[in-house]
């Protein structure tokens, strides 16, 4: 296969500037795509050309097949990167591409269609040999047909999931009989605006598993192999919040077994180019497979700087049809690394979608610091969009530094306009579970209290700093000078904000 010298990033956001920085490095043409909404966003100024595919709502653009196809013509693109979310992992996109000679960057359109199909793919493993979470081997409609499979299963808990993607849409914890009809119905509600499909099935609950994924790899040349695993199991409804490589409850012998089955996955679906199969991991050391992600992950940095490679060049490498560069024993770790995705989002209130315009983005800096990101000053975070807004990703010489290293960058990093989860996440920094590495999935349920009541003190001194300039401000344009409060009584966050307050008093 020939040189790819052209790639169309059929996506947004900080993934999109993710993807340009490598084809900049690698000499690789980046066209991004935009909606009205992202306009003059990041990737659009970054990339060596840019096209309009329609208006903010992403069913108009981002999710525009046909759209997407006519400008990849008429920019006379070689390839195609899909990111992740929106079209990452849509069978009939992938071979649309493919029909229009284009080359699709990930697994070919068989692979995807196979394993987004929660109930194939777990019939798949089960053939190869790989564990599965017990559970129901079709899907069900009703709580009287769910009743004999959860017999089956030894009784409650159980879990409602749909069959036709992820990311916590459709799932229900149903813990009784009287539970049951309700969560069927509203799994399967959600499962159908989520992915047009209401298809769900049944899973045995596990209680307080870890969440371990495994990063494969797969070429055209039948070579597998794994970069180990990350810890995802600090979750909220679902969705991961942190990640880090490798988790600190794995040891060697263990990893090795867990990245051969995943390896052993990978090759029983063909899979072609960079993927991660997805385990819950019991407190006996027991592991099922759950899911495979047929797609770069959102936590794919973690293990790109514990391990030294580019998964995005791989990637394109693949595509081109080049062998994996390395083998499975050339594979080095080295160090650790953690991830929190920044979200737009209210911590206060259930995690809800905070939109606006930022007025100011100041990233952490100094070693082993990465920031991840989509948006600058200016920046609007819109309603029509995944509230992820970048990701911060630190490296350090063993966990203990890491956790420092981050909590330091969390302290350092500036959002201001709208809320984010930076508080949220430099609490879970200093939580002794998390510190000790005791903790599963149900962490923030379970230290819910404790974490937000240190993060709504920090809110309450910014407040109070807010006061306190108004004050001050008003004192000034009396001639009296007087100021409430001393910055050396308010946090790190306060005094940056006071700070800042302080700046634009001085400056009207």
């Amino acid at each position: 296969m020939a040189k790819i010298r052209k790639i169309l990033i059929a996506n947004r956001g900080e993934i999109a500037v993710r993807i340009i920085r490598t084809c900049k490095e690698m000499d690789i043409t980046a066209v991004a795509v935009y909606s009205q909404a992202d306009r003059i966003s990041p990737h659009v100024l970054m990339a060596d050309e840019a096209y309009s595919i329609g208006a903010a709502k992403a069913s108009e653009s981002y999710l525009n097949i046909d759209r997407i196809l006519e400008v990849a013509l008429k920019a006379k693109v070689d390839a195609i990167h899909p990111g992740y979310g929106f079209l990452a992992e849509n069978s009939d996109f992938a071979q649309r591409v493919q029909k229009k000679g284009i080359v699709f960057i990930g697994p070919n359109p068989d692979t995807i269609r196979l394993m987004g199909s929660k109930t194939e793919a777990r019939s798949s493993m089960m053939r190869a040999g790989v564990p599965v979470v017990p559970g129901s081997k079709e899907f069900i409609d009703s709580a009287k047909q769910a009743e004999k499979t959860i017999g089956d299963l030894g009784g409650y808990p159980i879990m409602i999931k749909a069959a036709a993607g992820g990311g916590g849409k459709g799932m229900r914890i149903v813990r009784s009989a009287l539970e049951l009809s309700r969560a069927i119905e509203s799994g399967k509600n959600e499962a159908l605006k989520a992915f047009s499909d209401s298809a769900v099935y049944i899973e045995k609950y596990l209680e307080s598993p870890k969440h371990i994924e495994i990063q494969v790899l797969g070429d055209t040349h039948g070579n597998y192999i794994h970069l180990g695993e990350r810890d995802c199991s600090i979750q909220r409804r679902h969705q991961k919040v942190i990640e880090e490589c490798p988790s600190p409850i794995i040891e060697a012998q263990k990893r090795e077994e867990m990245g051969q089955i995943a390896v052993q996955a990978a090759k029983a679906c063909g899979y072609l180019g960079a993927g991660t199969v997805e385990f819950l991991f019991d407190k006996r050391e027991n592991f099922y497979f759950l899911e495979m992600n047929t797609r770069l992950q959102v936590e794919h940095p973690v293990t790109e700087l514990v391990t030294g490679l580019d998964l995005v060049k791989l990637q394109i490498q693949i595509a081109e049809g080049k062998p994996i560069p390395f083998k499975q024993n050339e594979v080095k770790f080295s160090g650790h690394a953690i991830e929190c995705r920044i979200y737009a989002e209210d911590a206060f209130n259930n995690f809800l979608p905070s939109t606006g315009e930022i007025d100011i983005v100041n990233n952490p800096q100094g070693p082993g610091v990465r920031v991840d990101s989509g948006v600058n000053s200016d920046s609007e975070i819109s309603m029509y969009y995944d509230p992820l807004i970048s990701k911060l990703i630190v490296w350090a010489g063993s966990r203990v530094e890491c956790i420092q290293r981050m909590h330091r960058a969390l302290q350092e990093y500036k959002i201001s306009g709208i809320q984010t989860t930076v508080p949220f996440c430099s609490r879970v920094m200093e939580h002794p579970a998390y510190v000790e590495g005791k903790f599963d999935t149900n962490f923030i349920d379970s230290h819910w209290e404790a974490i937000i009541r240190n993060v709504k003190s920090e809110e309450e001194m910014a407040h109070l700093a807010a006061i306190a300039i108004a004050f001050h401000g008003e004192q000034e344009k009396q001639g009296t000078g007087k100021i409430l409060g001393n910055s050396k009584t308010l946090n790190h966050s306060s005094r940056w904000k006071l700070r800042r307050m302080n700046f634009k008093q001085k400056n009207k």
